[in-house]
């Protein structure tokens, strides 16, 4: 082949070649402008601006505000509700809660001191919040409950089941009032049976309540018939049949409260108490002195103490406000052992069997070691206001060896009326009737008075109260 023939044919491929490309770059141009926005192809692009925006990124999640009411983290925690319908019998119990708001509300009253930290161990466990109002049906909130099947504690354990939980039972101690122990035995227990019930947590509370063969003997009858075995058809005894509707109703109280009436106080989302580790025997009223504690919220926390007084074989800790964990730790570590054990009653410093105290006779007190103003004025039967106000201090701090002027406040049997009944004598009088479940802290709080005022306005009383027992109360006008 000649060359001008081979230059004439490169030539025609390279021209077609060339056409080739320029058709490409035309479509693909085409394509590329067919995809751009109209306002893009208008206006000039702002790029400087594009990049100031930040990112965003779609995985991120706002982050919840935590509660500060204990009631509305405990209703972020219902499991419950979802799988409830429109049910008579959960309605039944609903009204019966509207027709009485004091039963929640003094429940929840009582349940203050317990209510966080239970909601807390459900929360770790994962279990449904609905749970910490258990002890609302089961014992009002009052760790002191005890029932005809000799059921006791805020869970309500018999002494069996309390012990195959490991709550020991003793003349000074029963694990079953211990607000720690019996929790844990509670979730454990609950635990069991929700597992044994292949999850569902309805027959799991009505096992609790029954017994888990009452149940399993009722769910076999019904798949022997044919018959469904959820819950809601069962033949259960009469007081299981209404022990589940009242939990689903009482939360549905909870979830909204206004609606039914019902006032409930908020609870500070925050620990109530404090653990503190002790290593020796203890009187619980010396433990309140030395920290200044009230020694009936000091036996509402740690009620498992039947004597008032732990023992050896025993847990080695105490429930005490978190206020007030710090203080005792301190005043532990410089106390001698035989400080905190009562051999036997305080008695009066002015006592005396010959000659009776004359109302507003001044009197002194030299400080020994391990007092405090709590201890004086309790021996004393006085006020620490009144110690000072009368030795003119502003603190609670003593001195080894520091005198103290004090006023004697007893009656003399000649009578004259002492300086206590004279101040009261400027308030109001009120008589209160004990109810269920009521102690000496809960009247005390609810009229804002203090403890030792309520004791020495009703010498009378005892350790513990009783339903129907009557209080005066003196409350400003």
């Amino acid at each position: 082949m000649s060359s001008s023939i081979r230059k004439s044919i490169n030539s025609d491929a390279l021209t077609r070649l060339a056409q080739a490309i320029a058709v490409a770059v035309s479509a693909t141009l085409a394509g590329c402008s067919s995809h751009v926005p109209q306002t893009e192809a208008t206006h000039t692009p702002n790029i400087a601006a594009r990049a100031k925006q930040k990112p965003v990124w779609l995985s991120e999640k706002p982050v919840p505000q935590i509660p500060q009411d204990v009631w509305e983290r405990m209703r972020q925690g219902f499991q419950l509700q979802d799988s409830v319908g429109l049910n008579p019998r959960i309605e039944q119990q609903r009204l019966w809660f509207a027709n009485n708001p004091s039963y929640l509300e003094n429940a929840g009253e009582r349940g203050s001191l317990y209510i966080h930290y239970i909601v807390e161990r459900l929360e770790e466990r994962n279990m449904p919040l609905e749970l910490a109002l258990l002890p609302v049906i089961e014992s009002s909130y009052n760790p002191m409950a005890y029932s005809r099947a000799h059921a006791v504690g805020l869970w309500q354990f018999i002494p069996s089941t309390g012990r195959y939980f490991n709550l020991r039972q003793n003349q000074f101690y029963d694990g079953r009032r211990d607000i720690t122990a019996s929790t844990t035995a509670a979730m454990d227990y609950l635990t069991r049976l929700h597992d044994m019930f292949n999850g569902d947590w309805l027959l799991a509370l009505a096992a609790y309540n029954a017994g888990e063969g009452t149940v399993s003997r009722a769910i076999e009858r019904n798949e022997k018939l044919g018959l469904p075995t959820d819950y809601w058809n069962l033949p259960l005894p009469a007081e299981t049949q209404a022990y589940v509707p009242k939990l689903l109703a009482l939360s549905q109280v909870v979830l909204a409260p206004e609606a039914y009436g019902v006032n409930l106080s908020p609870i500070a989302n925050e620990p109530y108490f404090k653990v503190v580790e002790i290593n020796q025997r203890m009187d619980l009223s010396k433990v309140a002195a030395v920290a200044n504690i009230d020694e009936d919220e000091l036996f509402q926390l740690n009620p498992a103490f039947k004597q008032r007084t732990t023992t050896l074989d025993g847990p080695q800790h105490l429930l005490v406000p978190t206020s007030k964990a710090q203080l005792l730790t301190t005043s532990l570590s410089t106390m001698r052992p035989e400080e905190l054990i009562s051999k036997r009653p305080l008695k009066p410093v002015f006592e005396s069997a010959n000659s009776p105290a004359i109302a507003g006779a001044k009197r002194s007190y030299r400080v020994k070691r391990g007092d405090n103003l709590g201890t004086i004025a309790k021996a004393n039967k006085v006020d620490v206001k009144d110690l000072q106000q009368w030795n003119k201090l502003t603190g609670k701090n003593l001195k080894v060896g520091q005198t103290l002027v004090m006023q004697d406040n007893t009656k003399r049997s000649g009578g004259r009326v002492n300086t206590v009944v004279a101040a009261n004598s400027k308030k109001q009088r009120t008589k209160y009737k004990v109810k269920q479940g009521d102690s000496l802290y809960m009247v005390a709080k609810r009229f804002n008075v203090e403890m030792q005022h309520l004791k020495r306005w009703n010498p009378r009383l005892g350790q513990a109260l009783k339903p129907g027992q009557m209080l005066t109360v003196y409350s400003p006008h």
